[in-house]
């Protein structure tokens, strides 16, 4: 068997070369980080849910119109996606007071903000991925005016469909990171979502318990990581429900079987 490319490895997935020019393998790994890396652990099936979640979320905002990277589902933890030219931002959208920035501002975690709030991180893991204003990142480059207004118009797009989407299984979407890339097609440049949405990328609370569902079980210790993924990946519907014994990774339901349909990982 031919060995695979690899063209880059993060924290949470690899990046391999697709079959196709203009295209990517992404893995999703096992791995839990948190604090920039300094906290590490393997949790067996995450990157499994990860997938299936990140899958199902994108084929949704495709559905109304947000123009992303992903094509298509190849496996239980891999995705075939467009390369694109990823822009060296974060882009943070807050709805409610939680993480950085309660501590920065001293709010009470759980307080709903007035409205949803977005925040630009640069991407530099040696620098911790600092917070920057739009000034910085049209100075050094990052991004023009032009696709900073794009890059807004799209992530409230994704909140407001997002917030929906998450209510109406009973979790509170706190707040979520994502990121964007530069494609091009024929002759337009186009603003595309990538990266992943995941547990590993919000935060989600149940909306009766104010349980948390996402990674800040892992960042705070609280146990339980696969069970809250487990659980938001049954409520979207794709996470059958019976559970399987621990150390199996979970059954994922394939949405679209001439996609990819299920597969081992």
């Amino acid at each position: 068997m031919n060995r695979r490319r690899r063209i880059y490895e993060g924290k949470a997935k690899i990046l391999y070369e697709g079959p196709e020019p203009g295209t990517l393998i992404q893995h999703f790994k096992d791995d839990a980080t948190a604090f920039n890396a300094k906290k590490h652990a393997q949790i067996d099936g995450k990157g499994a849910i990860n997938n299936r979640i990140s899958e199902f979320v994108f084929e949704k905002l495709g559905e109304i119109g947000v123009p992303t990277h992903f094509i298509r589902r190849l496996n239980m933890r891999e995705q075939l996606i467009r390369e694109v030219e990823i822009i060296p931002l974060e882009v943070v959208v807050r709805n409610v007071a939680a993480g950085s920035i309660a501590e920065r501002l001293g709010l009470e975690e759980g307080t709903q903000l007035p409205r949803s709030i977005i925040e630009f991180y640069y991407k530099n893991d040696e620098l911790s991925d600092p917070m920057v204003s739009e000034e910085h990142i049209t100075a050094f480059g990052w991004s023009s005016p032009q696709e900073i207004d794009e890059i807004m118009s799209l992530a409230l797009r994704v909140n407001d469909f997002m917030v929906g989407l998450f209510l109406g299984v009973g979790i509170r979407l706190v707040d979520f990171k994502i990121e964007f890339g530069r494609l091009w097609e024929g002759d337009i440049l186009r603003i595309v979502l990538a990266d992943e949405i995941s547990p590993d990328s919000c935060r989600l609370w149940d909306v009766e318990t104010n349980d948390k569902l996402d990674k800040d079980r892992f960042r705070r210790d609280m146990g339980n990581v696969l069970e809250a993924y487990q659980e938001v990946a049954r409520r979207l519907g794709v996470l059958n429900e019976t559970r399987p014994p621990q150390g199996i990774v979970p059954v994922l339901v394939a949405s679209n079987p001439e996609k990819g349909g299920k597969s081992a990982p």
